[in-house]
């Protein structure tokens, strides 16, 4: 079992039980509690959860640093910066997809003004309630389920829609992005809906600001031969840019 699916299922295990200790972790997973340790201190460092003596519980509330909140407000100006650029990948009669996330909420902001014709689709509330009032704008709230801390329903419960509606472009950030893990995210209920979107979906444009490069959490839902358009907020090494070209993938900053 790789590193990330072991802390993916320890995050389960932990949702489930909300209390957990390092013994019982290994002999559900079969891996050694040295291991586990270090496994939960990582996690512990991304806020995830918190450590106790001889284990960890599932943080509740949910630490303040992770509310949506707290994160909409961290690196702001590059989120609009990269919604902005986002913009120019939507046209006229569009059928989009928002993820929830706080930069996809940037792109919601700049939406509601423009006399543009659109379907979007989102399962972030914050999104949704932004677009609202813009006439021209229909928009589709996907369903699931709401985690405290979180703006963001998740989920497959909204998935079967997906079935009944072509969707152009999906518009989706991450909590982290490397060559090797792809687009990855905490919540294993949001990486169980964007796997599902990206699926579904003819273009993928990531929308990563920089200080989420090179960073990865628990989940991956998305690997580097997904992704059509990565935008950013800065430039990025010339390695990272070879790897982009040959997988096909433009990048912008």
């Amino acid at each position: 079992m790789f590193a990330t699916e072991r802390r993916n299922a320890i995050l389960e295990i932990l949702q489930d039980k909300k209390r957990v200790t390092v013994k019982d972790l290994s002999k559900i997973l079969n891996v050694s509690e040295a291991t586990l340790r270090s496994d939960l201190s990582n996690m512990e460092k991304k806020g995830l959860l918190t450590r106790t003596h001889g284990g960890a519980v599932l943080d509740s509330p949910i630490n303040a640093e992770n509310t949506f909140s707290a994160r909409e407000k961290k690196n702001k100006e590059s989120k609009i910066a990269i919604a902005k650029t986002a913009m120019t990948f939507i046209n006229d009669k569009d059928c989009i997809l928002l993820d929830a996330s706080t930069t996809a909420l940037e792109i919601a902001r700049l939406l509601k003004d423009q006399n543009i014709r659109l379907t979007v689709l989102t399962n972030g509330i914050s999104a949704a309630i932004e677009m609202r009032d813009n006439p021209a704008i229909t928009v589709i709230l996907l369903g699931g389920m709401l985690r405290n801390g979180s703006m963001a329903l998740e989920g497959p419960f909204g998935t079967s829609i997906l079935n009944q509606i072509h969707v152009d472009t999906m518009f989706t950030s991450a909590r982290g992005f490397t060559i090797e893990e792809g687009l990855t995210d905490f919540s294993v209920y949001e990486v169980e809906l964007k796997k599902a979107l990206i699926s579904k979906v003819e273009k993928v444009v990531a929308i990563i600001d920089h200080s989420k490069i090179g960073d990865n959490s628990i989940a991956s839902f998305a690997n580097i031969q997904d992704i059509d358009v990565f935008i950013s907020d800065q430039d990025i090494d010339d390695t990272l840019k070879e790897t982009f070209h040959n997988n096909g993938i433009d990048f912008i900053a």
